[in-house]
């Protein structure tokens, strides 16, 4: 139980240090705000990607006085439960608050049941949160076809230019995949911020949340992992040189892994289900400036950076992504309503050496799934490549990002 005069002594605090914030640059992603009136909105994304700010932004565009907002991981708030909703009320009618934003509401057990009731009672609901499974999981029968869900990501390639006030092109794009895009890092350049954003996603979204008490191993697994970006990965493989006793503990840690959004796990394509499991995973982590402080490769991989970089824009705009792979692997199959859209190979550099190595698996997909263009993603190149009707566009990467 939390007291009322508690729950409203956090609000004003909140209230005060999200209204005096900076605005902020404005983000590409356009709040589906449209449906407010019999949808909530969920917008995920991982911890410090500018969450608090596209919130900041979305109140300085309503009559604040109609606005609450309350973060439930206050530690103020820590014994919140279902019947402090009632308390939380009280103070709403009192403030005659018509909008509603909640962050991180997933740590109070059965909030869709509330969420579910403010929506009968006409109330707007905007609902944020640092773990994806607010997409799917947890949102219960009682809330389903009431909510509409938006992921949100440290700033894109575009949005780190207009950050920075820079011109796209290779000197902008170089600088990018060694800073990454997260604002407050982007602002003061302190390594030591990432870091402890890393250890802050291990140990309040996935060890507090999971309980989980190896958070040494855990550790481990997760520095492993961006050390490891566009490499296939298997968890029976990693059990061992991990010290982690289980196979099944290994897939549990990969999945709360991902829903923190700290990495994401690229499956192989197939149209069996059943092989989609067996077959390993690629790994990809949420940003390259964790993946630079964080990883323990002492060589700078650059092909494999701009891989993830490449990855993480394909995901922003589709849901389903996958890797092919028939004898020549293609790096991106991009999916979407079922069918493929996109076929895309990334190489940072391609010389007559590697040609034939990264254009192969290509033809082969273009040919399996009946596309006849393709896209070759490189730091730099331009060029264009045919084989029997089918044609690769080679494009440099700063354009690529821009589309």
């Amino acid at each position: 139980m939390v007291l009322e005069s508690v729950i409203e002594h956090v609000l004003e605090q909140q209230k005060l240090r999200l209204t005096t914030r900076n605005t902020g640059l404005k983000r590409e992603l356009e709040p589906a705000t449209q449906s407010l009136s019999s949808h909530a909105l969920i917008i995920s994304g991982v911890r410090r990607c500018g969450k608090s700010t596209l919130l900041m932004q979305m109140i300085k565009e309503l009559d604040e006085n109609t606005v609450l907002f309350l973060n439930f991981e206050s530690p103020q708030l820590y014994e919140f439960n279902l019947l402090d909703f009632v308390r939380l009320d009280n103070i709403i009618a009192r403030k005659q608050a018509k909008t509603l934003f909640f962050d991180e509401l997933q740590l109070v057990e059965g909030w869709e049941m509330y969420v579910r009731q403010k929506l009968d009672e006409g109330f707007q609901v905007i609902i944020t949160g640092s773990n994806a499974s607010l997409l799917s999981k947890e949102l219960g029968t009682r809330l389903t076809g009431r909510h509409i869900s938006q992921e949100l990501f440290p700033f894109s390639y575009s949005e780190f230019l207009a950050f920075r006030q820079l011109h796209s092109g290779p000197q902008s794009l170089n600088l990018y995949m060694k800073t990454g895009g997260f604002p407050e890092f982007l602002k003061n350049g302190d390594e030591e911020q990432l870091a402890s954003l890393f250890d802050d996603i291990l140990i309040r979204d996935i060890v507090a949340r999971y309980g989980i008490k190896d958070l040494k191993s855990l550790h481990r697994l997760a520095a492993y992992l961006i050390s490891n970006i566009g490499n296939r990965i298997s968890a029976t493989k990693l059990k061992q040189p991990l010290s982690i006793g289980a196979t099944s503990t290994v897939l549990s840690w990969f999945s709360h892994l991902e829903s923190s959004y700290l990495v994401a796990f690229l499956p192989m394509f197939s149209y069996s289900t059943k092989a989609q499991l067996i077959n390993p995973r690629k790994v990809y982590a949420i940003d390259l400036g964790l993946v630079n402080v964080i990883s323990s490769t002492l060589t700078e991989d650059l092909g494999r950076k701009l891989e993830n970089l490449i990855f993480i824009h394909l995901r922003r705009k589709y849901n389903d992504l996958y890797y092919y792979d028939d004898k020549g692997e293609c790096d991106f199959v991009a999916m979407k309503n079922g069918t493929v859209t996109e076929l895309i190979q990334v190489c940072f550099e391609l010389n007559p050496d590697n040609v034939k190595r990264e254009t192969t698996g290509l033809f082969k997909a273009m040919q399996f799934f009946g596309l006849q263009k393709a896209t070759i993603v490189t730091f730099s190149n331009t060029d264009s490549i045919e084989q029997e009707g089918l044609k690769i566009d080679v494009v440099p990467a700063h354009i690529f990002l821009g589309t």
